[in-house]
């Protein structure tokens, strides 16, 4: 695995298509158990063979993943989910047809030749088919599926472009894909369907609405407490910086009581209200809830590159994408899936 080693491959003019060297170069990464960096719609991913136990391990280490903390593998075809699962409920095929490719991931129970490595020792299996070009290819050179969390350091703010990939893990990976800005920006949306029913178990751009309106269930809530899947722990997608959630009307008053503190602060958020000093940073969202999620992980990637100590994030609407938008914030903030909009008193203040 040296000759090849973190190979950087830059994207051409026509981000669309890829030429078909490169693509075969990561899918012999991939056949020799390496690790590639390789862009989707939501974020960048971590691949390696999912069938491969020292690949997958190798995505443990490199990420300091813990063990239990299961993987997503990504397929190419939705009739491949017969080789990763069983008992497969008739409304995955429903969801597959409706959402595949695209930001769903669902859970089944797992087929026994599954690695409990990517399951992390959990009787169920979550996959889905990504929803760009780039990864695609590579997932049909390659023919297998491709276990691949977002490729950062674990706990961290996911990557939304090459360079941030490069940024959290210079050449500890063989190949590194460029395709550009990640055209959503925030993970997929989970769904559990290992007992029959449909439970959201992570919110992303497919919504609660999506969801039943494609099937005509009600959705379970999207906090399901105990379960265990990616991106679920209290802690997750954050900064350097303490994050503080907080409504719009909280956010000044939160800004200067940091600042009065000596600290260095960001505002997070659409707007940046007048009366708050020119000291403070504005980590500028966009006004509209996809912008936002586009720009959400940069900007908190910002906040620690400008090094501020605190960063006040205006949460979203709790509604739609928003929703979404709010679970990553609260993970950030390590509040887990705690449905308020501001932190404990007692948490700001240790």
């Amino acid at each position: 695995m040296t000759s090849n080693r973190h190979r950087y491959v830059s994207p051409p003019d026509n981000r669309a298509t890829r030429a078909l060297a490169d693509v075969r170069l990561a899918a012999e990464v991939l056949n020799r158990g390496g690790l590639i960096a390789l862009p989707t719609e939501t974020v960048y991913g971590l691949g390696a063979d999912a069938g491969n136990p020292q690949a997958v391990a190798r995505i443990f280490s490199t990420k300091q993943r813990p063990a239990d903390h299961p993987l997503i593998v990504h397929l190419r075809l939705a009739e491949q989910i017969t080789d990763w699962a069983r008992e497969i409920p008739p409304l995955a095929w429903l969801l597959a047809d409706v959402f595949w490719p695209g930001p769903l991931t669902m859970i089944f129970k797992r087929a026994d030749s599954v690695l409990d490595g990517v399951t992390g020792g959990l009787d169920t299996v979550a996959l889905r088919i990504p929803d760009h070009a780039l990864a695609l290819s590579v997932l049909e050179q390659f023919g297998r599926g491709i276990a691949a969390p977002s490729a950062n350091r674990y706990g961290r703010v996911s990557p939304t472009t090459a360079a941030h990939v490069r940024e959290e893990f210079g050449d500890a990976i063989d190949l590194l894909l460029d395709g550009g800005p990640c055209a959503i920006g925030i993970e997929s949306t989970i769904v559990d369907l290992s007992a029959g029913d449909v439970r959201l178990l992570r919110p992303g751009a497919i919504t609660e609405q999506d969801l039943h309106r494609v099937t005509g269930m009600p959705i379970d809530s999207p906090t399901v407490a105990g379960v265990r899947c990616p991106g679920a722990k209290d802690s997750h997608y954050a900064p350097k910086a303490t994050v503080v959630v907080v409504t719009a009307e909280q956010a000044a008053h939160e800004v200067r009581r940091w600042c009065a503190r000596g600290c260095a602060v960001g505002l997070l958020g659409a707007e940046r209200p007048s009366m708050i000093d020119d000291a403070v940073v504005w980590l500028r969202l966009g006004v509209y809830a996809p912008e936002q999620a586009r720009e959400l992980y940069a900007r908190l990637r910002e906040a620690d590159c400008r090094g501020l100590d605190v960063v006040v994030a205006v949460a979203p609407e709790d509604a739609g994408l928003g929703r979404a938008l709010r679970d990553r914030l609260y993970r950030a903030a390590g509040l887990g899936d705690a449905r308020m909009v501001a932190n404990d008193a007692a948490r700001a203040e240790s």
